[in-house]
This record gives structure tokens, C-alpha cells and sequence, in this order.
């Protein structure tokens, strides 16, 4: 029996962030790159020079992710991003935080583990801001989810599931109590404001990888 010709880039992981497409129908339709889900109680991060899914820190409190959270491929949080952030806000000297796009997708579904990949529709986001530093969360479905796939925007979310999401990006990092927290949300935005700043983030993204070409 003669064995199968091996095509070399069978021997290779796509890089989670570079190698991985956003998605043809992006930025309605995009693929997620999944590092967190609710029951993890370490929180994972890609690590962005090998690809690799690694352990970041356990996590100090209770807070828990109440969703599935994410990086999206080829997306970059950087001049473009930022501008875009100053000027909903008003505040300059905002720069992006040199990080992919963050996703916080909603299923119904229990998914035991990250490092997945999985399509989901971006409904929405909160403008947060970590010091001087635009963090933007995109809030998305995943598609084909039976309770929450046939959302189009984050007004047809419950305002509980926002409200809890609100709370732990506004906590996860602080110890009970603290009242010194660089951490702001400054708006929650539907849809269409989620689909621009993804489209700044492709951008923003582009000029990325060109710098580090031409480095």
C-alpha cells in the first residue's frame, strides 16, 4: 500500500494570528480565535511569537469570563484604532495597545476548552480604555447558535449578560475593592461601530505587518 504524498505545510501550524484568515465575509461573518472559556480559572494568552496557546497567569480572583473570549486574525490595535477611540471620547493622546482585536463570543453551547478557531457575528463592543491605551472588546455570536445566532446587534442582548460582562472587564484585574483601577468603559456600541473598528483594526494591521517586514 503506497503512502499518501505529504504536502509540507501539513508539517506546520498556522499562526492563531497571522496565518489564520479573518474571514471572506468579514467584517459581518469573521473567524475567532479562542483563548478563554467560562470554567477556565487561568487565564490563557496566545503567546504572538510562536503561535502557541500559553498559561498567562492564574487567575487571582473569582471573576470569570461569562463568555468565550478571543483574539481575530489579522487585526491590530494600533494608530488607526486609536484615532478612532480619541475622537469618540474627546481625549487625545490615546494610543492602541499594540495587541489583535479582542472577541467576546456568545453561544449557548458548552465548549470545554481555547485554543479553537470558530465564526461568529460581531453585534457590538464596549469602547474600553486601560490608562491611555484603547482595548476595544468586540461582542459577538456564534453563527448557527440556536439562542443567540439569529442576533444582528447588542440591543437584542439581555441587559443582565451585558451588565456581567461590563462587570468583569471593569474588575478582573483588581483586587475586591479597589477603587484605583485604570479601567474604563467609555461607551457600549451596536453593530455597525464594531464592523468600522474591525475594518480600522484590518488596517491598522497591514501597516503592522509592513513594519515588520521592512524591519
Amino acid at each position: 500500500m503506497n503512502s499518501p504524498k505529504l504536502n509540507h505545510n501539513m508539517l506546520y501550524r498556522s499562526h492563531p494570528w497571522h496565518g489564520f484568515p479573518i474571514g471572506q465575509e468579514a467584517p459581518d461573518i469573521i473567524n475567532c480565535y479562542i483563548e478563554i472559556v467560562p470554567t477556565d480559572t487561568v487565564k490563557y494568552e496566545l503567546d504572538k511569537e510562536t503561535g502557541v496557546l500559553k498559561v498567562d497567569r492564574p487567575q487571582k480572583y473569582s471573576s470569570l469570563c461569562p463568555t468565550l473570549y478571543g483574539l481575530i486574525p489579522q487585526t491590530y490595535s494600533g494608530d488607526l484604532v486609536a484615532g478612532y477611540c480619541a475622537k469618540k471620547i474627546g481625549k487625545e493622546a490615546i494610543v492602541g495597545d499594540g495587541d489583535p482585536l479582542d472577541i467576546c463570543v456568545l453561544t449557548e453551547k458548552f465548549i470545554p476548552r481555547g485554543d479553537i478557531m470558530l465564526a461568529a457575528r460581531p453585534i457590538g463592543g464596549f469602547r474600553l480604555l486601560d490608562g491611555d491605551e484603547a482595548d476595544d472588546k468586540i461582542i459577538a455570536v456564534l453563527i448557527g447558535d440556536y439562542v443567540y445566532g439569529h442576533m444582528t446587534d447588542l440591543n437584542e442582548c439581555q441587559d443582565g449578560l451585558i451588565e456581567r460582562l461590563r462587570h468583569y472587564f471593569l474588575t478582573y484585574k483588581d483586587a475586591p475593592g479597589s477603587n484605583n483601577s485604570k479601567v474604563k468603559i467609555t461607551h457600549i456600541y451596536g453593530a455597525a461601530e464594531a464592523r468600522e473598528i474591525i475594518n480600522l483594526s484590518r488596517q491598522d494591521y497591514a501597516h503592522h505587518l509592513q513594519s515588520l517586514l521592512d524591519s
